[in-house]
């Protein structure tokens, strides 16, 4: 049986142990305990959240757990204590994996174990994260991250996607798939995909624009000319760019380069197609193209992406 350890500290938030219900259903799926959950805390006893609920929890010992999960607290200011630190850092060598929700992550940093390694938090924090602890190599935009021993994740529903990702790794993808079926969610995100929609970030105001998106979402690999979006858009060229760009804050070009951005990395993170292939795909037309985008954007090639990716995997 494998043992997961949930750390709370005054304040935290009880969306962080929505992930409990991952767990719990496995065990449902596999029609016997394989995973035992506990609650953590450095003293034990009643722990109250961020909404002030009350909690009880175990004093942290010399017990061990395969999987400890740090829940974040409602900022990036967690109660972070000498007896926190040195059960953290204990863990990391004792424990097959530490892993943090949302601001967990500063805690796992102010113990050192995100030095040196890619790590995510909710992207509210990210950069205070980033200017805090210079030595983690933070990837603001991602679901989670596996490095190695340690997993980081976004804010919020994303403790689900990462708990999610522990089950499918111990039990395999289709017991992980039975429990996001239960969870009635409809699948477990993939680390690597974006904590932003663009299509949402754009945000348009009129039906107009939001039709011309949607048509450039499901029809990337086309060309996609101020021309055509202003035809379905119903509009003369001049008048549709003026609009996109009084809606949006970009122009049409700008945005069609980010919709095949966000499509390019998901099919890079996620699939096996060719570079070559995912270009073309996404309407790059070739690898160069889209390799002078993603420098443009993320300051990292393609290929760096996928490496990342099945590394996590791995």
């Amino acid at each position: 049986m494998q043992r997961i350890g949930f750390v709370i500290q005054e304040g935290f938030q009880i969306i962080g142990l929505a992930a409990q219900a991952v767990f719990e259903y496995s065990n449902r799926v596999a029609g016997k305990a394989v995973y035992e959950i506990r609650v953590l805390s450095e003293h034990g006893g009643v722990v109250r959240s961020s909404l002030g609920m009350a909690l009880q929890s175990e004093r942290f010992s010399g017990r061990a757990f395969d999987t400890l999960i740090v829940i974040g607290t409602e900022d990036a200011s967690p109660t972070v204590t000498p007896g926190l630190l040195k059960f953290m850092r204990r863990g990391l060598k004792l424990s097959r994996r530490v892993t943090s929700i949302c601001t967990g992550a500063f805690i796992l940093a102010e113990a050192g174990l995100l030095d040196g390694r890619r790590a995510t938090t909710h992207w509210y924090y990210a950069q205070e994260l980033q200017r805090r602890f210079p030595n983690v190599k933070m990837e603001d935009d991602r679901i989670f991250i596996i490095d190695g021993p340690v997993w980081t994740s976004a804010g919020a529903t994303a403790g689900l996607d990462l708990a999610l990702a522990m089950v499918e790794k111990d039990l395999g993808a289709e017991a992980a798939r039975s429990v996001a079926k239960k969870l009635v969610m409809q699948h477990r995100r993939a680390g690597g995909q974006s904590q932003h929609s663009e299509l949402l970030a754009l945000s348009p105001k009129s039906d107009r624009i939001q039709n011309a998106l949607s048509y450039a979402e499901k029809n990337l690999g086309s060309s996609l000319s101020v021309d055509k979006l202003a035809e379905v858009a119903n509009l003369s060229p001049r008048q549709f760019s003026r609009a996109f760009q009084a809606e949006t804050g970009q122009s049409p070009a700008k945005a069609v380069e980010k919709l095949r951005l966000e499509a390019a990395r998901l099919m890079i993170e996620q699939s096996h197609h060719p570079i070559d292939v995912v270009a073309r795909e996404t309407g790059f037309v070739d690898r160069r193209r889209m390799r002078e985008a993603f420098l443009r954007s993320f300051g990292q090639p393609p290929q760096v992406f996928r490496r990342n990716a099945r590394q996590e995997v791995m």
